[in-house]
């Protein structure tokens, strides 16, 4: 569904504007707020209405697995905040990833992909995808060269998660749009750390742009949720034929929970990228802590990049590891540090305005073989954070009771 979209460069409105704004036109009723259309189904007026919406599905809705104007409401306010003309929202984020590869992917195609990405979508767009025929090479998230190294003749996509989950490593987005569309392929690119508060990938070249709105977005850890902004003729010819068959769709209940994250994003996210900093700064000073990763810090090796490219905060989450001898003592020891926390909230969920803390190597990055987890850096004595809105000084405490009594 389309009607009554209005693009950022038409209302002139900021993103911080459109995260409140944008939406739907208000029913007959005049409601405030969004209304949340809980319905499988959508009464037609006659045989013909009926006829011609189920054949063009943009001009009335029929079914919610085809279209609902509560998530109609948020693909539209999303796509506007990206400066996309579209949007398609999924079941997580995941399924998302998911649309994408199988909108644009076939037998014998070839992708390439971060080797320092989430670990699902490792696995995706490794292992699963191998088995219906397509390859993944995965190269250095920061080595451009390497990306441009890898391109084949049957190169189709390449895809990004900038900063990277957990080590916050970035990429150069418009130097690796430049690469994909050099050799006839697609950049996309996972914006769930950054959100479309600190950068737009779009405007720096990317096509496509993939969210998981179970973190940032929502912000409160309530629902899953997922969505694919790119242009109209992408969602209209690759991925809404896919998701109309294959029902990976939003409800219109998590569609309205993240709608309303999206109006306090701006805010949020700022306060956490300013908690993060002063909390990785504390972090450096720490003498049990053997290095942290956060692109807010001079000694983040993409520092100046991110500053650049993220709108000049470093984002709201940042790893760090734990001085150990050998890889059993560096878990150990990352697990006394996790479990002897009162306030974080032991978990690999992210983006919620409550603190989150876990050791990515059992978790999030669990079921990928050891040579695929040093590849991607994800050692055993590394321990995410994601920041949230406590108060610092009862994060650092929190932290440091682990901290000061590592054996």
């Amino acid at each position: 569904m389309s009607q009554d979209f209005h693009a950022p460069a038409e209302t002139g409105w900021h993103v911080d504007t459109l995260a409140v704004r944008q939406a739907l036109p208000r029913s007959q009723y005049g409601e405030h707020s969004e209304a949340l259309y809980l319905t499988s189904s959508f009464v037609q007026p006659d045989s013909e209405t009926s006829a011609h919406n189920f054949a063009h599905p943009a001009d009335g809705y029929t079914y919610t697995r085809t279209a609902n104007p509560t998530v109609t409401s948020f693909e539209q306010r999303l796509a506007a905040m990206e400066g996309a003309e579209a949007a398609i929202a999924t079941a997580s984020g995941m399924s998302a990833v998911l649309l994408m590869a199988m909108g644009l992917l076939k037998t014998g195609d070839h992708v390439i992909c971060s080797q320092s990405m989430f670990g699902s979508t490792i696995k995706l767009m490794g292992t699963d995808m191998a088995r219906f025929g397509i390859e993944t090479t995965f190269v250095p998230q920061t080595d451009a060269e390497a990306w441009r190294a890898a391109v084949r003749p049957n190169t189709r996509l390449l895809f990004a998660e900038t900063p990277t989950n957990p080590l916050t490593d970035l990429c150069d987005i418009a130097a690796l749009a430049e690469i994909a569309h050099n050799a006839g392929a697609l950049l996309a690119v996972d914006n769930c750390f950054a959100t479309p508060v600190l950068q737009r990938p779009l405007s720096l070249g990317a096509d496509i742009v993939i969210h998981s709105g179970t973190k940032f977005l929502d912000g409160q850890g309530r629902v899953m949720a997922g969505a694919i902004c790119s242009s109209r003729k992408l969602v209209d010819e690759c991925f809404n034929p896919i998701i109309r068959a294959a029902g990976m769709v939003l409800s219109p209940f998590n569609a309205w929970v993240v709608l309303k994250g999206l109006e306090t994003l701006s805010l949020r996210v700022k306060a956490q990228c300013a908690q993060a900093l002063e909390l990785a700064r504390w972090l450096e000073q720490q003498p049990q802590v053997e290095r942290v990763f956060y692109p807010g810090l001079a000694s983040h090796p993409q520092h100046e990049l991110a500053m650049r490219q993220q709108n000049g905060l470093g984002g709201a989450v940042l790893s760090f590891t734990v001085k150990a001898d050998s890889p059993e003592q560096g878990r150990a020891r990352a697990f006394h540090v996790i479990d002897s926390t009162q306030l974080c909230s032991i978990t690999a969920n992210l983006g919620d305005v409550k603190t989150t803390i876990t050791h990515p190597a059992s978790t999030s990055h669990g079921r990928l073989s050891e040579e695929q987890r040093q590849s991607a850096g994800v050692v055993q004595g590394l321990i995410r954070v994601a920041v949230g809105l406590e108060h610092l000084d009862d994060l650092k405490a929190d932290l440091l009771r682990g901290l000061s009594t590592l054996a």
